[in-house]
């Protein structure tokens, strides 16, 4: 795991499936279209286009509905 205050950290968390968009924004002060942007910036346009696809069907990607997932179960 890379150190929380670099991109790379940001880069690593925005692909673990466990971790949402409020615990980076709580780690790094970043919010979701600034790692969107990092994401963009950094990746090449095919893994960017994955991760995108990725997050946006991830429904525990944002916090609210990962615990309305982790209440079911």
């Amino acid at each position: 795991m890379p150190p929380r205050e670099t991109e790379d950290w940001i880069i690593w968390a925005a692909w673990a499936d466990r971790i949402t968009f409020e615990e980076i924004y709580k780690a790094s002060g970043k919010t979701e279209r600034e790692v969107i942007e990092i994401m963009r910036k950094k990746l090449k346009p095919s893994s960017f286009r994955v991760w995108r696809a990725r997050a946006s069907q991830i429904s525990h990607k944002h916090q609210k509905r990962f615990k309305s997932l982790r209440e079911h179960y």
